[in-house]
């Protein structure tokens, strides 16, 4: 059994050449405004509020200079390789080019936790951005239609249930999460179905949205951030580092470490960049420019927003659904109007972090298919839209079934850790071909690659470490399944496996 068999970067170069085609219409400034879109959304609109509140205190911006090290460290490793092998499958692709096509095939399973995870996850979060702003134009959506039928059992709510006596089941004692009593979020699936449309139709129209979406919601943040500074209460800075708490990871140094796993989610989306390499007009230089510009503008945006937002209002009060409308409340009645302005933003942000993070799975499978660990349907493209519209259709129907039924903070956290591991991964396999592969053509290089590349892996490994236990139970679970699924049927169909 060869499980780390290779294909060769040659290889992969001539499935695109000869394989089925997509569309080239991206330029640079497109590439870095589809990483903006897909970077800017629940991260900074949901997430930097409950990490700020669990876990860091106003600390949470250390926690954003951590993830953003990280991820820089992993965008020169995905640059590279993406300059090199300009193909749809981003990290993918590259560890089927250098650790073989098992590595490759694990890196995708978790690939579909950051891509397809992350769709659904943000489309929760949209969901409480709208039932929100409706209710200022008094329509209310009942809960039961609006909210997650499972959510998060705390640590404190599983020790009452064993005290009562209550025998844990399945999901309680192992994924950590219990019934609500609702029925389905509704709100979640319509935006989910809308943006498959969109996709559905090309890419032209795809970048075309999200371009607007960016501007919008960039808009909203610097406005933000500039009437914040001037509200700023320094005593909500003190300590900017809060005492830690009774439990690991609470406040504190390791609450800071662990904000940064959590905010990690935050970053994720610059190597959806990656993803559409095989759409860019000259990737091998347009590539690295979209992944690096996309990461260095966010990182910036996110270090204000969250020195402001904890400024503004104090950090105990931020874990809500809605932190950013929080601080504007607490800027004045005279601020009212911009209420209504960052709910917008952060509808229009979350609706272009829902498009990008999809596109970037249908193009995962899409190369998967093209390489026979997926059956031939995904890679199917249009002959109208150009776009591989049985993928997207399938993308489209799990992230609608996972967004109605899963709350945001589990969501958020599998897809954290899912990419981490990605990115753990890329950050290796980058030395690995500059050992095996000297020879290569590399239009970018990593700099300092032996030292750089190592360490990236390091901090993502470390973020992971922190996150919480049961995040892992879940990721052992859903990589058993990927075991599965490869086993009985990638392994024998593969193109590699054929040749064989």
């Amino acid at each position: 059994m060869n499980l780390f068999r290779t294909k060769k970067v040659e290889e992969f170069l001539q499935d695109l050449e000869h394989g089925p085609q997509l569309k080239r219409v991206l330029g640079p400034m497109a590439l870095i405004s589809l990483g903006l879109g897909a970077i800017i959304g629940a991260g900074i609109f949901v997430i930097t509020g409950h990490a700020a509140a669990s876990y860091a205190g106003p600390a949470v911006a250390i926690s954003f200079i951590i993830s953003g090290i990280a991820c820089a460290l992993a965008g020169l490793a995905y640059a590279e390789f993406a300059a090199m092998v300009p193909v749809a499958g981003s990290a993918y692709t590259y560890s089927y080019a250098t650790l073989g096509e098992f590595w490759a095939w694990f890196i995708a399973w978790n690939l579909v936790l950051e891509y397809l995870m992350a769709g659904a996850t943000v489309a929760v979060g949209w969901s409480g951005y709208v039932v929100d702003l409706l209710k200022q134009f008094n329509i209310h959506i009942p809960p039961i239609f609006s909210s997650a039928p499972l959510d998060v059992l705390t640590s404190e709510e599983k020790k009452k249930l064993v005290e009562s006596g209550k025998e844990l089941s399945f999901i309680e004692k192992y994924l950590g999460l219990h019934f609500t009593g609702s029925y389905v979020n509704l709100p979640a699936v319509i935006i989910i179905l809308i943006v498959g449309i969109i996709l559905f139709l090309g890419i032209s129209e795809s970048a075309l949205v999200n371009n607007v979406i960016v501007i919008l919601k960039t808009s909203v943040l610097l406005l933000f951030v500039i009437i914040g500074f001037g509200k700023i209460d320094l005593a909500n800075w003190n300590p900017f580092i809060p005492p830690p708490g009774d439990e690991f990871g609470e406040y504190g140094w390791t609450g800071i470490l662990r904000a940064a796993g959590v905010v990690f989610f935050a970053y994720i989306g610059f190597d959806a960049v990656s993803t559409a390499a095989q759409e860019a007009k000259n990737p091998q230089r347009d590539i690295p420019i979209g992944i690096l510009g996309s990461l260095f503008i966010s990182t910036l945006l996110y270090i204000s927003v969250a020195l402001v937002l904890t400024g503004v209002v104090h950090y105990s009060q931020l874990h809500v659904p809605a932190p950013i409308a929080v601080a504007v409340n607490a800027m004045g009645p005279n601020f009212a109007w911009l209420m209504l302005v960052v709910k917008i933003g952060a509808i229009a942000g979350l609706t272009s972090v829902i498009l990008m993070t999809l596109l970037a799975q249908t193009r995962i499978f899409f190369a998967m298919s093209r390489d026979g660990l997926l059956p031939e349907l995904f890679s199917r493209v249009h002959t109208k839209f150009k776009t591989p519209y049985i993928s997207t259709i399938v993308v489209v129907s799990i992230a609608a079934f996972i967004a109605a039924i899963f709350p945001i903070g589990v969501l958020g956290e599998l897809v954290s850790i899912g990419t981490l591991l990605a990115f753990s991964i890329v950050c290796i396999a980058v030395v690995v071909l500059r050992i095996k592969r000297p020879d290569l053509n590399r239009p970018f290089k990593m700099p300092l690659v032996y030292i750089l590349a190592p360490l990236g892996a390091i901090a993502c490994i470390l973020q992971m470490v922190f996150l919480p236990l049961d995040t892992w139970y879940r990721l052992g679970i859903w990589t058993g399944i990927g075991l599965l699924v490869y086993f009985l049927y990638g392994y024998h169909n593969s193109k590699l496996s054929r040749s064989e």
